[in-house]
């Protein structure tokens, strides 16, 4: 073989083996590049996860602190508190709620004074100690708030009642409709000026254009609890209570009648509120939330109201 054909076969050579080495430089190059993407991934990942478990356990954290905030207003509370409600409100007040409230928060003291919701908006107006309004009517209480004298924001319709005709359980049988009312000797309603039950009482009347017939009949009752006793008693021969009541002293009166549908404009709903001058706000909101739990909502049922 020559000497240029010799030469010309080690260029060959030589080329090859440039290009093989090329080649393999390319392969490793992009295995590092590979491992770089793999190991960037990798990171961010593990960045991500870390940085979500803080954000959860910071959450978590804040949680907790808001819950033991909360707690610990809720154990430092204390001292006395006065509930001014209406009289239908008394006993599921007196004999369970109240009781109730009292083994939860033993240091808070609940004292009730019930009345005519309009009796108690007066003595709100006068400057009474009265921390917690329980109203049988939103009038009463949207006065109030009209003056300023209600935390706005605490405010809400909590109950829902009915207006029924009774009778005493001896004289139950000589009435079988609301409509007979007219024919009775004394009829025992609340005063309507004063008296959510009385109002109530003299809408439905009106409306069944017999309030006229019964005007020489009327006794007026400073709250609904006095117009019950008087049917009780048989100083009334029927009267206008609401359904709870009568429920509440079943075994000496009978329901006849239910308010014919219709002849009341609105519902009767019983609206709660925080009065804005309360010396003990923290308690006064503790006892209304309380009273907002479905173990207090189920004795207002049991009692014969319907919640909101």
């Amino acid at each position: 073989m020559d000497s240029k054909c010799y030469r010309e076969m080690l260029m060959i050579v030589q080329e090859s083996k440039k290009g093989r080495r090329k080649k393999m430089k390319r392969k490793k190059m992009k295995r590092w590049k590979l491992v770089l993407m793999a190991a960037v991934v990798v990171g961010a990942t593990t960045a991500l996860v870390a940085c979500a478990g803080k954000a959860g356990k910071d959450k978590a954290e804040k949680s907790e602190t808001s819950a033991a905030s909360t707690n610990a207003g809720a154990s430092n509370a204390k001292g006395q508190l006065t509930l001014g409600a209406a009289a239908s409100l008394e006993k599921v007040f007196s004999d369970k709620i109240i009781p109730m409230f009292n083994e939860k928060y033993p240091d808070i003291k609940v004292t009730g004074t019930y009345d005519s919701s309009g009796k108690i908006q007066a003595q709100i107006e006068e400057g009474a100690k009265i921390d917690v309004f329980f109203s049988a009517a939103t009038k009463q209480m949207d006065e109030l708030d009209k003056k300023g004298l209600m935390d706005t924001a605490s405010i809400h319709p909590m109950l829902e009642n009915k207006l029924v005709m009774i009778a005493a359980k001896d004289k139950a049988e000589q009435f079988t409709s609301f409509e007979q009312i007219a024919n009775a000797k004394k009829v025992a309603i609340g005063d309507p000026k004063s008296v959510p039950a009385g109002a109530y009482a003299k809408e439905v009347l009106e409306s069944m254009e017999i309030w006229d017939a019964v005007q020489d009949k009327l006794s007026l009752g400073s709250n609904v609890t006095e117009v019950l006793n008087w049917v009780a008693d048989g100083s009334a021969s029927v009267g206008l209570v609401y359904a709870t009541d009568a429920k509440k002293m079943a075994d000496k009166v009978s329901v006849i009648e239910e308010a014919p549908e219709g002849t009341l404009k609105e519902k009767i709903v019983y609206p709660i509120g925080i009065v804005k001058n309360s010396d003990n706000a923290a308690a006064a909101k503790i006892f209304v939330d309380f009273l907002k739990t479905d173990a207090v909502k189920q004795v207002f049922v049991e009692s014969g109201f319907t919640v909101e």
